[in-house]
């Protein structure tokens, strides 16, 4: 059996990476912000990817409605980054590594969308 589908597209690998790269910021956070803004950025940026493979097996107009959900969860990331920021839970380098991502991310979400049409 090969990949799944998911698996094969650019736009969910790069929802990996940025999971992952979350992943380990929030590893070196204390217990209580871990158990706060923590949780919620891990599950908002783990929820991207989980979005566009749940896609893959839909018809296309609910494919189009889960990319819009990845969408949005990746809105929520950028949120809670920008209150991580806020509240010196992230560095400046950390915020350079992941700034990247998420606009090579949100471009290729877009460019996603409009591949599966109106």
């Amino acid at each position: 059996m090969g990949k799944p589908e998911f698996e094969r597209l650019p736009v969910y690998q790069v929802s990996e990476k940025l999971a992952n790269e979350i992943w380990r910021l929030v590893q070196d956070w204390d217990e209580f912000n871990k158990d706060s803004l923590g949780k919620q950025i891990i599950i908002s940026a783990d929820c991207i990817g989980a979005n566009i493979a749940a896609g893959t097996v839909q018809e296309q107009q609910y494919n189009q409605n889960l990319v819009r959900q990845a969408r949005g969860c990746l809105y929520e990331t950028i949120h809670a980054l920008r209150l991580a920021w806020n509240r010196k839970l992230i560095t400046e380098n950390q915020a350079k590594k992941i700034k990247p991502i998420i606009d090579e991310l949100s471009s290729k979400l877009n460019a996603y969308l409009k591949s599966l049409g109106s």
